[in-house]
């Protein structure tokens, strides 16, 4: 990591916030604490940080769902940035309600702090990632993938999609027209060091068509994975 990255960790357990900032700065990150929702989203908004770590049991009207909503754009949010979900609910209708809000990972407590940490430069690897020489805009069906400009066009609207549900499309399209089984994308998306289980691809495959509809040409391949086209 070249100079400083700053990174918002939005916990109400003082002791849980300070540690998880003790470590994230010891690896050069600077790091912004907020004890609720509003707090931390104001932060976002005036720092723009490169990653947002939050814990789901926040005090007041927002919880952690709801930042997770906002950092997608929605309600008038700040837009997307990549968000690591740290919880003490390791319910599977949790997790995968995280992931679908647009959430790249999600840790239990208690957790490694290594562990989170080395999550963190791993989901800012994949959001930085250049795109693929040869390939700049990914073109199929009135869908354009930018991935310069990581952005997604249907009929030259602009799609928001959160950061993993972007890589994938972008995995997929590179490789338009393959059957792919879901640990040929966790390896090409999630990368080697991702520690989720295969449903994470289906989860992200199901905010894929929800947004961008039946133009997607993407179809269940039974026994295997996904084929784009």
């Amino acid at each position: 990591m070249t100079g400083e990255e700053t990174v918002v960790v939005i916990e109400d357990d003082h002791h849980i916030s300070d540690l998880v900032a003790m470590y994230l700065r010891r690896d050069g990150f600077r790091v912004l604490q907020a004890d609720d929702a509003e707090a931390g989203l104001s932060l976002v908004r005036r720092d723009r940080p490169k990653l947002v770590i939050v814990d789901i049991g926040l005090p007041g009207e927002l919880d952690g769902f709801d930042v997770c909503r906002r950092l997608q754009g929605a309600n008038g949010g700040p837009g997307p940035v990549p968000v690591l979900v740290l919880s003490a609910r390791d319910d599977e209708v949790d997790r995968v309600l995280g992931l679908e809000l647009g959430a790249d990972d999600y840790v239990t407590k208690p957790f490694s702090p290594r562990e989170l940490v080395a999550r963190v430069h791993a989901i800012l690897r994949r959001a930085s990632a250049s795109p693929e020489d040869g390939h700049p805009v990914l073109e199929f069906d009135g869908i354009a993938v930018d991935t310069g400009r990581r952005e997604v066009r249907v009929n030259g609207r602009v799609v928001p999609l959160a950061t993993r549900e972007f890589d994938l499309l972008a995995y997929l399209a590179v490789n338009r027209g393959l059957a792919l089984s879901r640990q040929q994308l966790l390896a090409g998306v999630w990368g080697p060091d991702w520690y989720g289980d295969e449903r994470t691809v289906d989860v992200h495959v199901r905010q894929l068509r929800k947004k961008l509809g039946e133009r997607l040409p993407l179809a269940t391949v039974w026994g295997v994975g996904y084929r784009l086209g």
